[in-house]
């Protein structure tokens, strides 16, 4: 994202696309940090909100991603990737710490002039407003994850409602290769949009640090799309799988 007004916007069989060229080596620019997740539920609708003081409102447009299956093409390309990744046990999680190895929170890694939660919240929520140019105050996600509506309120017991996963979570990129990559490369791993989605904060919780082979998203239609990106970023930070993440990714796209 160069600028909050104009977002390139690449295609998933895109950047797959370029990944399957540029296998056996991968360019990465090192970038900053982004923080934590923390647990929380959805929110209730609340259509009578008012706009905070000194917002501003921006226009509603279509959530990226989208909750919508990818395409053949998309499948078709995963299932080349995947094909091509290591396969092996996952390494031992002595020494993770997710601050240390992937940066410190809330950075801003584009140069934008805006973090990066606030960067996604406002590539992901429709019907934003802002305090300023990037301090996103409320909007309306559609959590990808379940398909549920919720509200967005910035607040000390509201925002963790909506939060930002690590499609790779980072504690299992850390365990499949992440302890072999520089710092920088790590933190553009955690800050990498292509690995990053505005979710509901139960279905973070549920997730935790899991892997295709121990959690999916309960919204079945999403789950194309969620394991394309998992190998996509996989494949892009040169991260293998264990052999139950591999035969259950095998499954997902196998249905795509």
């Amino acid at each position: 994202m160069t600028s909050r007004r104009r977002r390139s916007r690449i295609t998933l069989t895109s950047v797959i696309v370029v990944l399957a060229i540029a296998l056996g080596g991968y360019a990465l620019d090192a970038t900053g940090a982004l923080g934590p997740d923390a647990a929380g539920e959805p929110a209730a609708r609340d259509t009578t909100t008012s706009r905070p003081q000194g917002a501003s409102t921006e226009p509603s447009r279509a959530s990226s991603p989208t909750v919508s299956r990818g395409t053949d093409t998309d499948a078709a390309a995963a299932r080349a990737l995947l094909a091509d990744l290591p396969v092996k046990g996952k390494a031992a999680g002595t020494g993770y710490d997710r601050t240390g190895q992937f940066g410190s929170a809330w950075l801003d890694v584009d140069r934008n002039g805006c973090d990066t939660r606030n960067d996604v919240l406002a590539r992901d929520l429709t019907g934003i407003t802002r305090e300023g140019r990037c301090k996103v105050l409320t909007g309306i996600l559609v959590s990808p994850y379940t398909g549920a509506t919720v509200d967005f309120v910035r607040g000390n017991t509201t925002s963790t409602l909506v939060q930002i996963d690590h499609v790779v979570a980072l504690e299992n990129a850390w365990r499949t290769g992440g302890q072999q990559l520089s710092q920088d490369t790590r933190e553009a791993l955690a800050n990498d949009p292509m690995n990053l989605f505005a979710v509901d904060g139960r279905s973070n919780s549920q997730k935790g640090s899991g892997d295709a082979a121990t959690w999916l998203p309960v919204n079945k239609a999403f789950r194309c799309t969620y394991v394309e990106h998992q190998v996509t970023v996989k494949a892009k930070y040169r991260l293998w799988v264990a052999p139950a993440e591999r035969d259950a990714m095998v499954r997902v796209l196998g249905a795509c």
